[in-house]
């Protein structure tokens, strides 16, 4: 399957970032860095927790429920952007823990963007993704044990090197230079060629 970055190449992404547009008055071309981001560390953290057994059965229940069968990935132009971020924050709260104000404040500091501005991205973004994941997950038929798979094929074919940097991100407590590394890998800055986890769905930026 296609991977979680060209969500935004889609009708649904490219209405994830209007209405993130609107709600934090970022201009598009910053939503769209913000999301390319962080959509991987979202993804990153939840592989992480599926590590345990009963954050891989927490994971797979929350996908089974209805709220998360891929509807709103058909219908997000007419979900109302407050309750989009409710949502969003239960689930970033529940997947990324006391690593979501690292994660916020490195991302506002790579793209010199407020911290509350891009939390309210992220929260908008997450119900997209277990609605992304929850749609697959009915498709392949993905159960508990399936789950690690499922998300890396999400993430998409990324370097065992950029993914050991997520990792490490999500188990640093705030290290600088590992922050440093996670903001050069994602944005491109490490000079790699094909460059970074971004790849060409920012086109450069």
């Amino acid at each position: 399957m296609a991977s979680i970055l060209d969500l935004l190449n889609t009708q649904t992404g490219e209405q994830l970032i209007n209405k993130a547009s609107a709600k934090t008055s970022a201009d598009k071309d910053k939503v769209s860095s913000v999301l390319g981001m962080a959509l991987p560390l979202i993804l990153g953290a939840m592989k992480k927790n599926t590590k345990e057994p009963q954050g891989a059965e927490n994971l797979n229940k929350a996908l089974q429920s209805d709220k998360h069968d891929g509807e709103l990935l058909n219908n997000l132009d007419n979900k109302d952007a407050e309750d989009l971020s409710g949502e969003g924050s239960k689930i970033l709260n529940h997947v990324l823990g006391n690593k979501q104000g690292g994660i916020i404040k490195t991302i506002a500091t790579a793209l010199n963007l407020d911290e509350n501005s891009v939390g309210n991205i992220l929260q908008m973004a997450a119900p997209v993704v277990m609605g992304l994941l929850g749609k697959q997950k009915r498709k392949d038929n993905v159960g508990t044990s399936g789950l690690s798979g499922l998300l890396s094929s999400v993430m998409g074919a990324n370097s065992s090197h950029d993914q050991s940097l997520i990792e490490s991100m999500l188990d640093s407590n705030g290290d600088g230079n590992v922050m440093d590394d996670i903001g050069g890998m994602l944005m491109g800055k490490k000079g790699k060629k094909g460059g970074s986890l971004l790849g060409g769905m920012l086109g450069g930026k």
